[in-house]
């Protein structure tokens, strides 16, 4: 039978001690000329899992230097049989609003062409996440009710390189797509994991929405600071519910 082993990587939360027992640390060499991000590895909620947190308290950004190549080939030779990518996002409609819940179902790269994609003008669709199963998808939607969160069963997500946000004619033209949210850039780990043969899954949160219309009031920083800090709490949970059931529906599977 095989074993199930989780990768999560995302934002700040994820450096918790507490969230992981039994936890060591490493980084690992790969053939890619530097070393994987540090990595945690340990049980969470009796599963198997290893920790990518990019990341650290109050957000800020942990100065690796290492490529998206490097830590999926790490966790790959981890075992990892799943990745969870816990992702912020902002919203292109009004309709999601800041802390809300988004299920991604499809990557839209702007900025270059990459492996395992096809290309279509300037836009490059790149292989969707895989989506999240009947099961998981409800248990998701209820630890989001229970946290009163709202929550949205599709996004697309547009990417955009480094941490930025689109001007107004990139959103324009995002929305003419049918784009629903914008996120830095998590493109590369979806065709990288698809790959490397791991399940990769996104559980995505809104910071900031509308933040491109003319006339808007400009989005600040600590404005999106303030909505991550009570995201990441939210994401937590949601990861360790999701966690548990999929330990459980491989399980019955098995």
């Amino acid at each position: 039978m095989a074993k199930i082993k989780v990768a999560v990587i995302g934002g700040s939360g994820l450096d918790n001690p507490s969230l992981m027992k039994n936890r060591t640390e490493k980084r690992v060499k790969t053939p890619f000329g530097n070393p994987s991000s540090p990595l945690a590895i340990g049980k969470i909620r009796g599963v198997d899992a290893v920790v990518l947190a990019r990341h650290g308290k109050d957000h800020s950004i942990y100065p690796t230097g290492v490529n998206y190549r490097a830590n999926i080939h790490a966790l790959k030779k981890e075992g990892c049989t799943h990745i969870l990518a816990t992702t912020a996002v902002g919203s292109l409609r009004e309709k999601i609003r800041p802390g809300d819940l988004v299920f991604v179902d499809q990557f839209i790269d702007f900025t270059r062409h990459r492996p395992l994609t096809f290309h279509e003008k300037k836009v490059v669709h790149t292989p969707m996440a895989e989506p999240f199963c009947g099961y998981l998808r409800s248990v998701l939607t209820d630890s989001a009710k229970r946290l009163k969160l709202r929550h949205h069963t599709r996004g697309t997500v547009v990417t955009i390189e480094g941490p930025r946000f689109s001007t107004k004619a990139e959103s324009h033209m995002f929305r003419m797509l049918g784009a629903d949210v914008i996120n830095m850039s998590t493109v590369p780990e979806v065709a990288l994991a698809r790959e490397a043969g791991i399940c990769y899954q996104t559980i995505a949160m809104s910071t900031d929405y509308d933040c491109w219309k003319e006339g808007e009031e400009p989005v600040t920083w600590d404005m999106i600071l303030s909505i991550m800090k009570k995201n990441a709490d939210n994401v937590i949970r949601l990861v360790l519910d999701a966690i548990t059931t999929i330990e459980r529906t491989e399980c019955e599977c098995r």
